[in-house]
């Protein structure tokens, strides 16, 4: 293990992990998905842990406008609106399936960044008992509008839920978006109960096609992604805030082979399109809508055989607590 361990920053510079100052700049990239900034960003790597990460990293105050508001999925009512649920639900369901194959039926679950609920929704149908938590208002509102789950706006960390509340919490791609990750994890174990379980999905710097991209790779998302986590890394931080990995999943139907398709055309993503109002026909919708979909299609070969070899573009962790 390296570095000094996973601490609360403080307002201290530096690497995040082991606040070494020195690093080395692996390249430099703007907004390619949602065009929020033209500012360019230096991604890094720090020369003591190697840990990857935005640097400088903005400040509380700014980071609020690199996010669209509606940075969330969310759903409308039109035909190609509920072509793109369904299909959200089919690619949802491995995310559901891994969730509920570690906790026993009936846990309450709460599922933090869980913008429009599509998962909390799958879980319940499972037989889970559901809360959300989203830093967007608007977010939490739609989770309980559209799919009639218990959802909250706030922070993990300043969260009115009791300690020891639940028995899970899931993170979906939540922890590379936060400056103090250890922090955040510290504030889902005062959640858990004595052996209660953390879902965490985060990219997976360690993948191929970050190897073969570089800062073309979706999962990098300059500049609302704070931190590029590899496997290790996330392994490390889970250990050093008293937790035990129990099991990794690489392959995620949702996101690897999506992923790649919007890495080489960021201009048919979906939510990008809709989150940035592109102005375009019923027409032109679906035909963007068709060839992005054929693209994570044609997708999924390589992304299954790099997960296969453990360097899928993300990783999914089952921990418990110590």
């Amino acid at each position: 293990m390296m570095g000094k361990g996973w601490a609360g920053r403080n307002g201290i510079p530096g690497c995040p992990r082991c606040r070494h100052g020195g690093f080395t700049v692996l390249f430099s990239a703007t907004d390619r998905l949602y065009a929020t900034t033209t500012r360019q960003f230096e991604v890094v790597e720090c020369g003591n842990c190697s840990l990857i990460r935005l640097e400088p990293q903005p400040s509380p105050e700014e980071i609020g406008a690199f996010y669209p508001e509606n940075y969330w999925w969310a759903p409308d009512r039109s035909v190609i609106g509920r072509l793109e649920g369904l299909y959200r639900r089919i690619v949802l369901s491995d995310h559901v399936r891994f969730v509920e194959h570690g906790l026993e039926r009936g846990a309450l679950v709460l599922d933090v960044g869980c913008g429009g609920g599509s998962f909390l929704s799958g879980l319940r149908r499972r037989g889970m008992r559901v809360v959300g938590l989203d830093f967007s208002a608007s977010a939490a509102a739609l989770a309980w509008r559209s799919q009639a789950v218990p959802a909250l706006c706030g922070l993990l960390e300043r969260s009115p839920f009791a300690p020891g509340s639940f028995g899970g919490i899931t993170m979906f791609h939540v922890l590379e978006h936060v400056p103090d990750p250890a922090e955040y994890l510290s504030a889902a174990r005062r959640l858990l109960s004595p052996g209660g379980k953390l879902f965490v999905q985060v990219p997976n710097a360690a993948c191929w096609q970050f190897l073969l991209l570089g800062g073309r790779w979706s999962g990098i998302d300059v500049p609302r992604h704070l931190i590029d986590f590899r496997k290790a890394d996330v392994e490390n931080l889970l250990e050093e805030t008293g937790f035990l990995v129990l099991r990794e999943k690489f392959f995620s139907l949702r996101d690897n082979p999506a992923g790649l398709a919007t890495s080489l055309a960021p201009g048919l993503e979906p939510m990008s399109r809709r989150a940035r109002q592109v102005r375009e026909s019923g027409a032109r919708r679906l035909l963007k809508n068709l060839a992005y979909l054929a693209l994570s299609a044609a997708a999924v070969p390589f992304t299954a055989l790099e997960a296969a070899a453990g360097a899928g573009s993300t990783v999914l962790i089952e921990a418990v607590k110590k």
